[in-house]
């Protein structure tokens, strides 16, 4: 048998490892095990869901929201139907500057510039709010603006050409401005109070905006409590996709003059007095 073995070739190797081998090919399956990981892909298929609404609503409440454009008042800038994105944390590393195109919440202060029916039943009331959470249906009590004027500054209409000043200085928005609108139709003349915003349409023969509301408390002025966060890019249609920047005008040095450094001047305004008074009563005690 060793010398058969050594004519054929190599040696054979242990009936064993053979049994081994043919139980490891012919091993298959058990029936119920496709189906089973079948079953499991749907039942975690709901839970997938919730998960992924609730991180878009995390970032949707905290970080970037889509906002769906109702009304023709932002026009040309910002088309009916565009969908911008919304960036909600850069007003906790800046102030809010002129010239940014704020979306702002108008609840129980401006009526809406368009009228929504109230939902049907608790689903379509429900879809209607993942509606708005994504930008596919607009907020009824949302605005979108764009900041002439920041707590502390001058605004008024007009100058002798027919331009907006911001603490005097007259701002150049051809650049913006709706064509064949004027700067504004309605005359105003304001001193923006702190931690108040005026807000102005770029489509302004239709835009209901600070100048509708100058009888309102603040003068026409929004809190920038209100304000949601700053609309940075349009991101539908496709074709419009473009970055929302701040107009060159609003980067006048002179316009941040008054407006920016109002604090600061106020509290030199303060100390100064403080510190006669201070020398006058050391000098009487000596």
């Amino acid at each position: 048998m060793t010398s058969e073995s050594q004519e054929h070739g190599a040696a054979r190797r242990p009936v064993e490892d053979e049994v081994d081998v043919v139980a490891e090919e012919t091993q298959k399956p058990a029936k119920g095990e496709k189906k089973e990981k079948k079953g499991s892909f749907w039942k975690e298929l709901p839970v997938l869901v919730v998960v992924a609404l609730v991180l878009a609503l995390i970032i949707k409440t905290f970080v970037v929201q889509a906002f769906y454009i109702p009304s023709e008042s932002m026009e040309n800038t910002l088309l009916k139907n565009d969908r911008v994105l919304v960036n909600k944390l850069v007003y906790h590393t800046r102030d809010i500057e002129r010239g940014d195109v704020v979306v702002f919440s108008g609840v129980d202060s401006w009526d809406g510039e368009f009228q929504m029916e109230e939902p049907s039943n608790p689903l379509a009331a429900f879809f209607r709010w993942v509606g708005t959470a994504f930008g596919i249906v607009p907020g009824e009590k949302d605005y979108i603006k764009r900041v002439i004027g920041v707590g502390g500054d001058h605004v008024k209409c007009c100058d002798s050409k027919n331009r907006i000043t911001v603490n005097g200085t007259p701002i150049d928005e051809e650049s913006y401005l709706y064509p064949g609108n004027v700067p504004s139709d309605k005359f105003f003349n304001i001193t923006v109070p702190e931690g108040r915003l005026w807000v102005m349409g770029d489509h302004r023969s239709v835009s209901l905006d600070s100048r509708s509301h100058t009888g309102d408390a603040g003068g026409g002025s929004i809190p920038v409590s209100q304000v949601i966060g700053r609309a940075f890019v349009i991101v539908w249609p496709f074709n419009r996709a473009t970055s929302i920047d701040i107009p060159d005008t609003f980067s006048q040095p002179a316009l941040q003059a008054l407006g920016g450094s109002v604090p600061l001047v106020a509290g030199f305004g303060l100390a100064v007095p403080l510190v006669l008074v201070r020398r006058r009563w050391k000098g009487k005690r000596r």
